[in-house]
């Protein structure tokens, strides 16, 4: 798996980097993908790729961000075709897509965090990316940089831009206080 390794050596170096790596690449499928079962599935493909086709890099870091490119990439796969069937199904059936109510405070947060998903999602895809894997996935500024084939410089300016957008965003659509909980 990595330069020099072989036979149960590699097998130990791919639990380790599994162990490692699996947190964080849960946490930037989830926040695309919006599920759980989703993201789970969608890491464990990413892990059965790198160990089906034996891949060789120099580090577990270069693993890692090779990790997080296709899973991320699958996850945004995921998502598109997901809101298309979405739109199928309520063109299809004209569903009612209001949830039932749980009571005010579950029903009060749940909109939060739907209307924080969605100015997250209206964000444009280099700018949703970058915050994504800088808050969910807690990469530093230099890695997602690696990831994303930009500049650390480059990431920083747009992590800056996204959440300067994403609290306009937020702003326009609804009372928020500054850490992100809705006023009634």
């Amino acid at each position: 798996m990595f330069s020099g390794s072989e036979g149960d050596e590699s097998v130990a170096e791919f639990r380790r980097l599994y162990d490692t790596v699996f947190p964080i690449l849960f946490r930037v499928v989830y926040r695309i993908t919006n599920s759980e079962e989703a993201a789970e599935d969608l890491c464990q493909d990413a892990f059965f790729r790198l160990y089906e086709k034996k891949m060789v890099f120099p580090n577990p870091e270069e693993a890692k961000y090779w990790l997080i490119r296709v899973a991320t990439n699958a996850s945004l796969n995921y998502a598109k075709r997901k809101d298309r069937e979405r739109k199928a199904y309520q063109k299809a059936f004209r569903e009612d897509i209001r949830s039932p109510e749980t009571g005010e405070s579950a029903l009060l947060k749940k909109e939060s965090k739907e209307e924080i998903q969605e100015a997250l999602r209206k964000l444009p895809k280099n700018l949703r990316m970058v915050l994504i894997l800088r808050e969910y996935g807690e990469l530093n500024y230099k890695k997602i940089g690696q990831v994303l084939g930009i500049s650390e410089g480059n990431v920083k300016v747009r992590v800056f831009r996204a959440r300067e957008r994403l609290a306009g965003l937020l702003k326009a659509e609804g009372p928020f206080r500054k850490d992100g909980s809705y006023v009634p």
